[in-house]
């Protein structure tokens, strides 16, 4: 296992070192996120889009600690991402105004209502590391791409994911934010926004894409194409904070 840690971290080193002298490094220490998913009840898939698109001012208003909010959209699926600055920020989040009309109004809008259709669809994670958002408000299109760590690498996993965002920051000008995500001790994610679709093809032939692609078969359960491809979620942006 050390051998893989230290061929991991070196290969980045190296990708690193072709990269400008000013990233910032770990962009987002100590920063909690939440990623939501929840499906549309029948018949109600613009109504839940709509609710969701307004919420954005809300959360601006009453949710301090609440840095990042996304509302998202893939067909009849809604989803909501989130980066908090702490961990009091995202109880302060699930417990004000907009999870409370999310709670008021679930039994209309969600497959499942609140309990199953909102709460058990909850993933909270650690931020591991970033690229600070910039240009924001350009963005229209969002990736979510769940990863498991294969049996004895979540350690060398969290090291590629930890050591990628300046790297990211430094090589991929279309990619606006990206987030690499820890959910639990085996489970990892990554968050990303693009401009356009061009933005999200470019980070996909990117340097990090690139080596997580040549680790896959090591790192992740299922490999690359079932591991990695298999599990990538494309949204539509609806709304921003």
């Amino acid at each position: 296992m050390k051998s893989i840690i230290l061929h991991t971290i070196s290969a980045l080193a190296l990708i690193s070192a072709t990269t400008s002298a000013n990233a910032q490094e770990n962009v987002m220490n100590d920063h909690t996120a939440s990623f939501i998913e929840m499906p549309a009840a029948s018949g109600q898939t613009d109504a839940f889009a709509e609710f969701l698109a307004g919420a954005a001012p809300l959360v601006a208003e009453t949710e301090p600690g609440t840095k990042l909010w996304f509302a998202l959209q893939a067909g009849d699926s809604l989803a909501i991402f989130d980066v908090f600055e702490d961990e009091a920020a995202r109880n302060a989040h699930f417990s004000g105004a907009v999870a409370g009309a999310l709670n008021g109004n679930a039994d209309t809008l969600v497959d499942g209502g609140w309990d199953a259709g909102v709460v058990a669809n909850i993933n909270n994670s650690d931020v591991l590391s970033a690229k600070a958002p910039v240009d924001l408000y350009s963005a229209t299109t969002a990736t979510y791409i769940r990863l498991e760590a294969a049996p004895g690498q979540a350690d060398n996993l969290a090291a590629l994911l930890t050591a990628a965002g300046p790297i990211v920051a430094d090589t991929e000008p279309k990619t606006l934010f990206w987030a690499a995500l820890q959910i639990d001790e085996n489970n990892f994610a990554i968050f990303d926004i693009f401009a356009d679709n061009s933005g999200r093809e470019a980070h996909l032939a990117g340097q990090v894409a690139g080596l997580l692609n040549e680790k896959a078969s090591v790192l992740v359960e299922g490999g690359w194409d079932d591991g990695v491809v298999a599990n990538v979620s494309n949204f539509d942006i609806l709304a921003i904070k």
